[in-house]
């Protein structure tokens, strides 16, 4: 159990706010970190694992079209998957992780290419269709590390949304701490 998962569910206790998560490319691991923490049944109300690409449109109700031409791996589809969760398991607070953790690329994209985002109440990125943020990252490491980071990384996305932290340049700041993208 990580610091910022038992973080996440303690202000989404107090709050009295329910979290649901999207994943891809990590399996099943945001949930498990999640439901480490005592208490997170609170908060946390499930997760859908949309590992093949149909499910991402079949389940979260990415647009299909989106799918077709981009990819799975693609910001506004990981956009569409935490706000497709959010609705679909009547949660506050969504999240998604959809990416390429290797060992080959994937829809024309290079291993360590993720994008993580959050959806809820208080979220808002100029220009994102579906609201919310969505961030890029470029990761290093093999399949198991790829994972590992984007599990740690969607954590404090979310975390920083639900303290309200921002910095002067936050997606400049992220993209350099994350490998540069």
């Amino acid at each position: 159990m990580s610091s910022t998962a038992a973080d996440v569910v303690r202000l989404l206790t107090v709050r009295g706010e329910t979290l649901a998560v999207a994943e891809s490319l990590t399996g099943g691991l945001v949930s498990s970190e999640l439901t480490a923490v005592p208490g997170a049944s609170r908060a946390f109300r499930g997760a859908v694992t949309a590992y093949a690409t149909p499910l991402k449109h079949e389940l979260l109700g990415v647009d299909a079209a989106l799918l077709e031409e981009r990819g799975a791996v693609d910001p506004q589809v990981a956009l569409e998957m935490a706000a497709g969760v959010r609705k679909a398991l009547g949660a506050d607070w969504g999240i998604a992780t959809t990416g390429v953790a290797g060992p080959e690329p994937q829809d024309g994209q290079p291993v360590g290419t993720v994008f993580i985002a959050v959806d809820g109440p208080r979220t808002v990125d100029s220009g994102s269709a579906a609201g919310g943020k969505v961030r890029a990252l470029r990761l290093n490491g093999d399949r198991a590390e790829i994972r590992m980071e984007s599990v740690r990384s969607v954590l404090a996305l979310l975390l920083r949304e639900l303290t309200g932290e921002q910095s002067g340049n936050e997606r400049a700041q992220d993209t350099e701490q994350n490998g540069g993208f």
